[in-house]
């Protein structure tokens, strides 16, 4: 392949991923520019240190957002991730503080954990006619369950500073959990636009027994994509447990709907077979520099929470216009 062709193929690419994201992208620009220069939070908003932290905090909800943009474009919806959070944090926290094990045994024990309930969802979903809304949502008091068991509600500290690395760490000026994120958005790219497995997902998203018919096994591509969800909620258990120095119980509360909400905003079709990782790194962006605006101006955490609902339900809204639209 000559420089010239993939020169074209990347400008043919960055113009289509602007087309299909110019109306979030706008919002992201306007929510920017408005923090930038809002004499109230401009100040703090532009210091690097701001920005960096962030990333930081939404690093986590990325990690969760990309399995939930797959599992969101087969149709389907995944709650236990917030609980498996805490159940990944708390065991590999314990694994170090209470069992002596060596740090990058711990957070692998971590990070299996949430592929094992990813699995236990996956199976499930595949074998019975239980909507996943209900699966998951029995898998989430079950994970949240074993964390308060485990613990007995007390957190699990860990002050090592090999352990608070991975999540309060820097590598040069740009914090371990930022580094991790890129690796993980390149991976989840790589697997939705340019594997078989990506294209089964929009098949099988967009019709399920056409998919069917087409030779697609719809189970595997069910089971492999809550299993990929399971091990992004692993791998933002350990990272969150690192960041805060110990594994806790009550970590990751409403995890899941934030997660939800980036993949919402970020255009993702609620009813399957249509959305872009690109999206959903934007309307996690929104999300962060949302809950950051609203820090810095000092709004009651209360009202927080009805911002970011009214902004799920106009995401959602736009989403339906649309498929009404094509309709």
């Amino acid at each position: 392949m000559t420089n010239a062709i993939k020169k074209e193929r990347l400008v043919k690419g960055v113009t289509t991923y602007f087309k299909e994201n110019l109306g979030i992208i706008l919002a992201f620009a306007v929510l920017y520019l408005f923090l930038a220069i809002n004499p109230a939070t401009s100040e703090a908003f532009l210091t690097r240190q701001n920005m960096f932290n962030v990333l930081r905090q939404l690093s986590t909800n990325l990690y969760l957002a990309c399995g939930m943009t797959m599992i969101i474009i087969l149709g389907g919806i995944d709650l236990s991730v917030g609980s498996i959070i805490a159940l990944s944090g708390c065991v590999a926290a314990a694994c170090v503080a209470r069992h002596g094990m060596a740090i990058p045994v711990a957070l692998l024990v971590g990070v299996i954990i949430g592929v094992f309930f990813g699995m236990i969802n996956g199976i499930i979903i595949c074998k019975t006619t239980i909507p996943p809304f209900i699966v998951t949502l029995a898998t989430m008091n079950v994970a949240r369950g074993f964390a308060y068991v485990y613990t007995g509600g007390s957190p699990v500290r860990v002050v090592t500073k090999e352990w608070q690395f991975i999540g309060a760490g820097y590598i040069g000026p740009v914090p371990t959990p930022v580094i991790i994120l890129v690796i993980v958005l390149i991976a989840t790219s790589i697997l939705i636009n340019h594997t078989r497995l990506g294209r089964h997902i929009y098949a099988v998203g967009g019709n399920v027994q056409a998919a069917k018919f087409s030779g697609i096994s719809v189970e595997k591509v069910k089971f492999w994509i809550y299993s990929f969800s399971g091990l992004m909620a692993g791998l933002a258990g350990v990272v969150l447990a690192s960041r805060m120095y110990s594994g806790q119980p009550t970590a990751g509360n409403g995890a899941e709907m934030d997660a939800i909400a980036a993949v919402v905003v970020g255009g993702t079709s609620m009813s399957g077979g249509s959305g872009k990782i690109g999206g959903t790194i934007i309307g996690a962006l929104i999300i962060g520099f949302l809950n950051n605006g609203l820090n810095l101006l000092n709004v009651n955490s209360f009202w927080q929470y009805v911002v970011k609902g009214v902004v799920i339900l106009l995401a959602v809204f736009l989403d339906f216009i649309r498929n009404r639209n094509k309709k």
